[in-house]
């Protein structure tokens, strides 16, 4: 799935929820699902970078939210699409692993009613162009509180081609969070996919603290 860059007009509503619907149809292999977590997400667990109860926002067939299960976290997982949902549950029931998954969406956070101490993003911020990447931003403030974690997986502008996702650049992802919000690192990383090729896309990995 192609999206048009940071220049095109911005959509005024949140990305159509069928094309997700039609990546976890039956018979049908999302792209982004690689059947295991990221193996950045992985290092920055093994780094300590996960504490607490934990938010997976967007967490499609769930691996990386079963992973941070297995290590003892409580998690809380959400998706829109409950196709995705219902992979994720069997995946996390084969593991015999504890997540509880919630059908949602990212930019009603407060429906979830609580906050987290770290909140995963894995290939969702880059969904939204900037109108709507703003409202998930305060969206995402409702399960956040001061001293809260936010970590996001996303396609970088190092990434060539215009296959896959939205690109997002460093400034973008510090304007977005340049309110409420201190960036405590943001690194060159890969997101690995199903696309074909070398396996994965230039990507950032940004964790960033809740300050107000």
């Amino acid at each position: 799935m192609a999206i048009e860059g940071e220049e095109a007009k911005e959509p005024a509503a949140p990305p159509d929820a069928s094309v997700f619907q039609h990546a976890y149809a039956e018979g049908v292999h999302a792209p982004w699902d690689i059947g295991r977590p990221q193996a950045d997400i992985v290092a920055l667990a093994e780094a300590g970078g996960f504490r607490g109860d934990i938010l997976d926002v967007g967490c499609g067939p769930g691996d990386n939210a079963i992973f941070l299960a297995a290590r003892g976290h409580v998690v809380t997982a959400l998706d829109m699409v409950e196709n995705a949902l219902v992979k994720a549950r069997a995946r996390a029931a084969e593991k015999a692993v504890s997540v509880q998954f919630v059908q949602g969406n990212a930019l009603e956070l407060v429906m979830l009613g609580r906050t987290f101490d770290t909140v995963l993003d894995s290939g969702l911020l880059h969904v939204f162009g900037s109108e709507m990447r703003a409202r998930y931003v305060e969206s995402l403030a409702h399960v956040v509180r001061p001293g809260s974690m936010y970590h996001a997986l996303v396609w970088s502008d190092r990434e060539p081609g215009n296959e896959g996702p939205r690109r997002l650049a460093e400034a973008d992802l510090r304007k977005a969070f340049a309110a409420g919000w201190k960036v405590h690192e943001l690194r060159p990383a890969r997101y690995e996919h199903m696309l074909g090729g070398k396996g994965y896309a230039e990507a950032w990995l940004v964790s960033i603290e809740r300050t107000g």
